[in-house]
């Protein structure tokens, strides 16, 4: 190269890697262990009773409630029973979504479900009880909540504060009345999908107390929707609430989180200086792809997601992990 050349080189290697920033390498979670379960066990939910686990999933076709054991949460054993044999009489019994599994003071067990109503025009929430965690859960004849008309009510999980009060969040599923697009909702004028938050008597885990209250809603951060929410109070007493954001259907489905000083809010989205998102496409080293689903166990350590085999919703394995929480940050291993 020419002396007359040289100049212009360098000037031009300057504009390309000025322009063009190297990208950011994640290191949230970057050692991988593989799916605990293989097989497709989506949007599970998680409960440590004694020196078991116990965790439970999205409906297979075969059951409406699959369920795992594990006594070291890392080996599992799928259960040869359905954890749910029959839901509520006032559901088709359709689209069983998305379970989690609470134990209330008085030692009963309540699964919360997702399932089709009836007459098939949305989704609502249910709930079952049962002495045992495993099951069989025997469903409550009437819905929780169903919030039709703006959109039908998915993805409950429950949650009991220091005070013995209880709850259950869930997503209002606006994507489901939306006008196209990403997950139905990627068409203006957008739907809202906000995750809620209702009060139910301690004593049985599923009549409600008041009304619900919103807790979060979309941005235009999150794409088409938020949904999966779960909620842990922290050693320090923050509450934090765990959610996962854009289309399941897809490589920007994610994992994240919000913070707040009370229950009720006002909730604070983490944002990167925070850590967030905790999970994406992309982490441990290229594994996972599409993590969401993510919930936290009541110690607010242990968690359990899913992610898809390949790169398609097909099948969505089981992961596991544990959260540190330090201040408004989470990191998970």
């Amino acid at each position: 190269m020419s002396f007359i050349l040289l100049p212009l080189f360098l000037a031009l290697l300057l504009t390309l890697t000025t322009s063009s920033p190297l990208p950011t390498i994640r290191t949230k979670r970057s050692i991988s262990s593989g799916p605990a379960i293989t097989s497709n066990f989506p949007d599970p939910g998680v409960i440590q009773v004694g020196n078991t686990w116990y965790a439970f999933s999205t409906s297979n076709g075969q059951f409406n409630i699959p369920y795992a054991t594990s006594t070291d949460f890392v080996t599992w054993t799928l259960g040869t029973e359905d954890a749910l044999p029959a839901v509520g009489a006032w559901s088709d019994g359709q689209a069983v979504w998305a379970p989690d599994v609470v134990q209330l003071q008085n030692g009963i067990f309540v699964l919360y479900y997702t399932a089709g109503s009836a007459n098939g025009s949305t989704h609502c929430i249910g709930a079952a009880t049962s002495k045992n965690p495993e099951g069989p859960y025997t469903a409550i004849s009437n819905y929780i909540t169903c919030d039709a008309s703006q959109g039908g009510a998915i993805d409950p999980a429950g949650f009991q504060d220091s005070d013995g009060s209880q709850y259950v969040v869930y997503k209002i599923d606006g994507n489901s009345i939306g006008h196209g697009g990403n997950c139905n909702n990627g068409v203006a004028p957008i739907v809202p999908t906000p995750i809620m938050l209702q009060q139910v008597s301690p004593s049985d885990g599923y009549t409600t107390i008041g009304s619900a209250i919103q807790l979060l809603d979309r941005s235009e951060a999150d794409g088409p929707l938020i949904e999966a929410p779960s909620l842990v109070k922290a050693a320090d007493g923050t509450y934090l609430l765990f959610f996962s954001s854009n289309c399941y259907a897809g490589s920007q489905y994610d994992t994240s989180w919000a913070y707040s000083d009370a229950v009720t809010g006002p909730w604070t989205k983490a944002q990167g200086a925070d850590g967030a998102p905790l999970l994406v496409t992309g982490d441990d080293n290229g594994a996972l792809y599409s993590p969401g689903g993510l919930t936290v166990a009541t110690d607010g350590v242990h968690v359990v997601f899913h992610a898809d085999q390949g790169t398609t919703a097909d099948v969505r394995q089981m992961w596991t992990g544990t959260i540190t929480v330090t201040g408004n940050d989470v990191t998970i291993f």
